[in-house]
């Protein structure tokens, strides 16, 4: 029988979407779409305390910059409170689940023994039923937990799609807790319940998840469900070979696309983070979707790297239509309060300049100059506004009145000027970029003048050499 293929990516809404939850989210997307399946969304609320509409929105926010659509959802855990209470008086009823009327000074006293004793802190089962066992009669001032009638011997096991076999001895797993004094249920048992009815079929998470995994199978064994297949992906580090934190990307996905990357280039690199297709290092989504597998995810640590995400990012910014970076560039200039309105065409500017810049920031200074006056330094004005080359300048600025407005014919008339003037081209085309726009850099200044227009760099050169 074909299995039919299910993914969930299930963050939980207390803190943004980071590079680890978006890698996750990632693998497990193109793995239902390499199979033909579904992808679900599940935002695991159950932390009422820690849990925030802000949160979740950013959730939201990081899928779809990054294009991760989801088939189904966002399904939330705390709308399902009717249906897990279901399921756990079930558990009670068939014996699979028992009240456990332990009090926290028990517990304590309980812990504090053991590790006086060099024992791992377990719960010791003095409510779990059994055979010829007399429970003392329930205290009256004591609220419940429910706890899983965990199986005592033999070992919960499965191939893990990343980590190979890994085994885990049932008597190390004590009776855990599925739902509170107050009746919520807890994260392991909600988990498992979704799975079940969302009817997942492979769990692909982060390591963390491994020791979660045993309680979660043996808890879809007890209540007759299938089991699915795991994935565990093995950690991101930073740069430096530490874990991941903030200074080297443990940061809000969001927080990329104002630095100024393209979803596509982050999207990318996380691809490359921990999974490869032989040397393919830059590919579309379409082509990882085609390539994806879980065989080829590597069991190791992978390592994050800034300046390949920056060469990939610059890669894909020349790449990109320029109409598209247009849109970006004015998002930015807007923040800035910078109007592009009454300049020239942006996209026309941005493809100027898309090969110079390595990120999407970068790109809008550069094209700021465009849209509004940038007035050079005190410094470069003595450099390279000289009486020579300001003499230069007005005589092109007298051709300029008249000439054919296209790149060839600019380009021969500034190269004209400087020769008529004694000059080189430079002495020439260097004080002309300082006059309409205020840095002695840019691309070809024949590009420059015809993308400006004679209007504006008629204005721009009228007040630099009136300055």
């Amino acid at each position: 029988m074909l299995m039919i293929v299910r993914t969930r990516f299930a963050p939980s809404p207390t803190g943004f979407l980071h590079i680890g939850g978006a890698r996750t989210a990632l693998f497990a997307w193109a793995y239902a779409r390499r199979h033909g399946g579904q992808f679900i969304l599940r935002i695991e609320d159950t932390d009422v305390e820690r849990s925030t509409p802000e949160a979740v929105q950013a959730i939201l926010d990081g899928m779809q910059w990054l294009g991760l659509n989801f088939d189904e959802g966002p399904f939330y855990q705390m709308q399902r409170m009717d249906r897990y209470k279901q399921v756990i008086s079930a558990m009670l009823a068939a014996g699979t689940a028992y009240y456990c009327y332990t009090s926290r000074e028990e517990l304590d006293a309980l812990r504090a023994d053991q590790e006086a004793k060099k024992e791992k802190p377990r719960y010791d089962g003095r409510w779990r039923p059994g055979v010829g066992k007399i429970l003392p009669p329930a205290p009256a001032n004591v609220p419940p937990v429910v706890r899983f009638r965990n199986p005592t011997d033999g070992v919960v096991a499965w191939d893990d799609q990343v980590k190979g076999r890994i085994e885990f001895a049932n008597s190390e797993l004590d009776d855990f807790i599925i739902a509170r004094a107050d009746g919520t249920p807890t994260y392991n048992f909600c988990v498992v319940v979704d799975d079940w009815d969302m009817a997942i079929s492979h769990v692909i998470r982060g390591d963390d998840h491994v020791n979660n995994t045993p309680r979660q199978i043996n808890l879809l064994r007890a209540l007759g469900a299938p089991v699915p297949r795991y994935a565990h992906l093995s950690m991101i580090l930073g740069d430096d070979g530490q874990k991941l934190s903030k200074r080297h990307g443990a940061v809000s996905v969001m927080q990329y696309d104002e630095d100024g990357y393209l979803p596509e280039a982050v999207l990318n690199y996380l691809a490359r983070l921990g999974w490869s297709h032989g040397d393919e290092e830059v590919f579309s989504m379409e082509q990882f979707t085609q390539w994806f597998d879980l065989d080829h995810i590597t069991a190791s640590a992978a390592q994050f790297n800034t300046e390949k995400l920056n060469w990939l990012n610059a890669h894909y910014i020349k790449a990109a239509d320029p109409e598209r970076l247009a849109l970006e560039v004015k998002r930015r200039l807007a923040t800035q309060g910078v109007s592009t309105a009454d300049g020239p065409d942006v996209a026309l500017v941005a493809a100027l300049y898309r090969d110079r810049a390595g990120n999407l920031n970068e790109l809008a200074d550069a094209v700021h100059p465009f849209y509004a006056v940038v007035h050079a330094s005190e410094e470069v004005r003595v450099q390279h506004l000289t009486d020579t080359a300001r003499n230069a300048l007005k005589l092109l600025r007298g051709r300029l009145t008249e000439c054919v407005w296209q790149a060839t014919e600019l380009g021969q008339l500034v190269k004209q000027t400087a020769a008529d003037s004694g000059l080189k081209m430079p002495q020439v085309a260097i004080p002309l970029r300082v006059a309409l726009l205020g840095l002695p850099q840019s691309p070809a200044i024949d590009a420059v003048l015809e993308v400006f227009g004679r209007e504006r760099v008629l204005e721009r050169l009228d007040a630099a050499l009136a300055g």
